[in-house]
Order: structure tokens, then C-alpha cells, then sequence
């Protein structure tokens, strides 16, 4: 591999991920959350004055909120636009294409069945190429996949389209084998292997924070529609990685404490409860 291949790649393979690298609860992961929740349903463009005052429901200062809005920019998930006198931002398509993809991840939270299909990746990728490398373990960990050792990776067989994608996007397919497994032979217990791949101590971590940070949600009374924004643009902002860092391991994989099914149907029933009240708020107070 020649050094400008090495070099670039990385960069370009930042497109595909690049929904989850802001950390959540950030001001600039709120903006983003913002941008896919509601921005696209006005229409993919929103008035700066309106998307400050969006932010401010929030309790985030405007002077973070454009700081939040150049970092965007940077990243070309937003571009200015005019439109009928009112400076603005529009998203730009590949935040579009970018959005659309988490869609699924983020909506539909997808769990192995005992009987489904297995995905390996192997790869031996030369010292010349570490960035890469290092991007390609990066990527892969933040898609759900698990390490079986430092060049055999196992995901269940529905995450294979993302993770070519990301070798594809890397440049690495010439280092790169693919299996589809629907058997494994391991030394000891399913539980045992799946705590040694994955890191689950931490995902357990992530799902039980969620729970206590948003239980509330659905436990509440009558909610206004200005409530339904507030509540749930934080909820959405800390659930969206989730789904991307839990492969949905089967059950005989899992812990029998496993917190995973209990925050997915917390997000489900916050979702059923906020979200068009949420975007109905947001339609009422912004000019599209």
C-alpha cells in the first residue's frame, strides 16, 4: 500500500460513522440530534435565529450554539443558505445520506434470533498501513462487531453491509477476508465468549445509565408539546449511540441481567409518546 493510500483513507472513511463520533450530551451532539430529528422533516433548512432559539429550549447559550453550528460546517454536515432574506443552514446531502443510514439503527433495534448467521472479518494489514488499520478496529467496534483476536472480527451476519462499507471506504479490501458463519466451536460457554469478544460490562454500563437517566419519561402525566421537545431530544441524544455499540447478541450470549431489552422498550414508548407531539412543537415555532 502506497503512503497516500494509508494516509487518506482514514479521512475518507470518516463519512461513514461520522453520526456517532460527538459525544452525547455535547452541545454539538445536541445539534446534530436536532438537525436529524426535526430539520429534515422541515424540509432540511432552518433559519440560524430559529435553530439558536431551538437550542436555547435546551438550555445551551447561543454563542455555543453557532460555535456548535461552525464545527458543523467543518465537519460538512451544514451549509449556509439564504433563503427569503433569513440567513439560515441547509443540510447538506451527505448529512442526508448520513441520517438516512442511522435511521435504521437508531429506530429499529435489531437482536440475533439462536439460529442467525454469523459475519467474520480476517484481516493482516502491513505495518505501512496502521492508520488505517487502527481506523478499521475503530470502526468496526463503534458498528458492534467483537474481536475474537487482533485480526479475526465476529458481528451478527446483518451488520455485514456497514462493515464492507467501512473496509471498502477504508481502501482495505485487498487485505480483508470474509466468512459467514452459521456455526461456532468454542472452548467454553456462548456467555463466556460473547464477554470475551465484546466489551459487555460496558454496554451494560450504557443501557442501565440510560434507564436511570430517562426513566421518567414514561412515567409522567400529561406532557405539553414544548415538554415532549425538551424530554426527548436529550433521551434520543444518549440512546443513538447505543444501537450502534450493541450488536444484539442472542440470549444465550447474554447475562441473565442483561439491562439491553429494558431500554429498548424505554426508548420505544418515549419515541410512541414524543416524538410527533416533539416535532409538531418545533413546526409552531420555526419558519420553514
Amino acid at each position: 500500500m502506497n503512503s497516500t493510500r494509508a494516509d487518506t483513507a482514514p479521512a475518507t472513511a470518516s463519512a461513514i460513522l461520522d453520526d456517532i463520533d460527538a459525544r452525547p450530551g455535547s452541545v454539538t451532539s445536541l445539534a446534530r440530534t436536532i438537525l436529524g430529528l426535526y430539520i429534515r422533516d422541515l424540509g432540511g433548512w432552518i433559519a440560524i435565529a430559529d435553530f439558536s432559539a431551538l437550542m436555547a429550549g435546551l438550555g445551551v447559550p447561543e454563542q455555543s450554539a453557532r460555535t456548535a453550528v461552525a464545527r458543523l460546517k467543518v465537519k460538512g454536515v451544514l451549509d449556509p443558505e439564504t433563503r427569503s432574506g433569513r440567513s439560515g443552514y441547509r443540510l447538506t446531502p451527505a448529512a442526508e445520506a448520513m441520517y438516512t443510514r442511522g435511521d435504521p439503527r437508531i429506530y429499529g433495534f435489531r437482536q440475533m434470533t439462536e439460529s442467525d448467521a454469523w459475519h467474520l472479518i480476517s484481516f493482516t494489514i502491513p505495518e505501512s498501513a496502521r492508520p488505517a488499520r487502527h481506523q478499521l478496529r475503530r470502526r468496526l467496534t463503534s458498528i458492534g462487531c467483537g474481536t475474537v483476536s487482533p485480526g479475526l472480527w465476529i458481528c451478527p451476519h446483518y451488520l455485514a453491509p456497514e462493515a464492507t462499507a467501512i473496509i471498502t471506504a477504508l481502501d482495505l479490501n485487498d487485505y480483508v477476508t470474509t466468512f459467514r458463519a452459521t456455526d461456532l466451536t468454542i472452548p467454553d460457554t456462548p456467555r463466556a465468549a460473547a464477554a470475551r469478544w465484546w466489551d459487555l460490562t460496558t454496554l451494560a454500563t450504557l443501557h442501565r445509565s440510560f434507564l436511570q437517566n430517562h426513566h421518567a419519561i414514561t412515567e409522567s402525566g400529561h406532557l405539553t408539546d414544548e415538554q415532549t421537545f425538551r424530554l426527548f431530544v436529550p433521551l434520543l441524544d444518549e440512546w443513538r449511540t447505543i444501537p450502534y455499540l450493541d450488536p444484539g447478541l442472542p440470549d444465550s450470549m447474554l447475562p441473565a441481567d442483561w439491562p439491553g431489552p429494558a431500554s429498548v422498550r424505554l426508548f420505544a414508548e418515549a419515541r410512541n409518546r414524543c416524538l410527533e407531539p416533539s416535532r409538531r412543537w418545533v413546526r409552531s415555532h420555526t419558519l420553514s
